[in-house]
């Protein structure tokens, strides 16, 4: 079978085999099987019982990015469909195929048709499906309702709240959580044997951290580093994504509260500028830091409500001069607030 339009496919195209070494890992360490997903033992648990009582229904997948999502239910469809994966199976990417046209053809196309000599229901993934349009989820559920017979739909998203209601009512909803730190620590661990990483345990640590339940994250950063470096240590993790190293934060936070502003602002715009610093990093970087501050309540309040204005600001693309001075600012005001306590 072969797709006219848009970027749908059809699971039954024969791709060429891509050489592992050529892959990216995210995608060479795909669990091939139900049993081999990392986490999440309820939702597999229960899938395992759908399919072997033969009632499967349609599903939602929602949660954070890099926490299994389409990971299971391409395990999950190869464990319904066998060597027949390919024919039954199609997954299309709603970020490409937003629109409307893409319901009514690609989808509606393949649900309309049987298999021959295949009494089972076929499956369509559609992945990332906050991006689709109302129009365009409307137009679902009437295939949803239509073809309920012949196809099982498994929707997958991070934002659920973008999915209409009328659709999440047709589905059996399942929400994936932030992976452990443990169980990407054991798989992470499992990729570096494998691929013979250099790597120390600071440098794991950062990794993880800033991984922060993303299995995806940890893994491309892992093969970023991979391959930028012989030796991977922790500076290598925060320079490869231009991450602030904590280093960096403690001398920001020394630098507000003890400099005067001029002072502090070049000192940190000439470090953000050296090292390529987003300063939305920085921003939720000095947030978590201020758990480890021992300041009144009332500051930290001040603090907190000056930073989620200046994040909301910058949402709208707001200058990022002028919301350092305002972040470097808004503490300094803080720590004043806190002396006349």
């Amino acid at each position: 079978m072969t797709m006219d339009k848009g970027k749908g496919r059809a699971m039954e195209i024969d791709n060429p085999i891509q050489d592992g070494s050529t892959l990216p890992w995210v995608e060479k360490y795909r669990p091939s099987g139900l049993e081999d997903v990392v986490a999440h033992k309820d939702i597999i648990s229960t899938l395992d019982r759908f399919i072997s009582t033969n009632k499967v229904p349609h599903m939602l997948f929602y949660g954070p990015p890099g926490t299994g999502k389409t990971s299971t239910i391409l395990a999950c469809a190869r464990k319904v469909y066998g060597p027949q994966f390919r024919n039954q199976v199609m997954e299309l990417n709603a970020s490409d195929d937003r629109g409307i046209d893409a319901v009514r053809e690609q989808i509606k196309n393949f649900a309309s048709t049987r298999q021959i000599f295949s009494s089972s229901f076929k499956m369509i993934i559609l992945d990332e499906a906050d991006a689709m349009t109302l129009a365009a989820q409307n137009a679902l559920r009437r295939v949803i309702e239509k073809y309920t017979k012949n196809v099982r739909f498994c929707i997958i998203c991070n934002y659920i709240n973008k999915i209409a209601p009328a659709i999440q009512s047709r589905c059996t909803r399942f929400r994936f959580q932030p992976l452990p730190s443990l169980e990407i620590e054991k798989y992470v661990d499992h990729v570096i044997n494998n691929e013979r990483c250099n790597i120390d345990s600071e440098a794991k640590g950062a990794l993880l951290k800033l991984s922060r339940g993303d299995m995806r994250k940890a893994l491309n950063i892992l093969q970023a580093c991979h391959a930028a470096y012989e030796h991977i240590d922790e500076s290598s993790i925060y320079n490869c994504v231009g991450h602030p190293h904590p280093s960096d934060i403690d001398y920001f936070i020394k630098s507000i509260m003890n400099e005067e502003f001029v002072t502090a602002y070049n000192a940190i715009n000439s470090i953000k500028q050296q090292k390529g610093l987003a300063l939305q990093d920085i921003i939720t970087c000095i947030f978590e830091a201020l758990d480890e501050l021992q300041v009144p309540a009332n500051t930290r309040i001040f603090i907190l409500d000056q930073l989620a204005s200046i994040e909301h600001r910058m949402s709208f693309g707001c200058s990022e001069k002028i919301q350092l001075s305002a972040m470097i600012a808004s503490i300094k005001s803080g720590v004043d607030l806190a002396a006349k306590s």
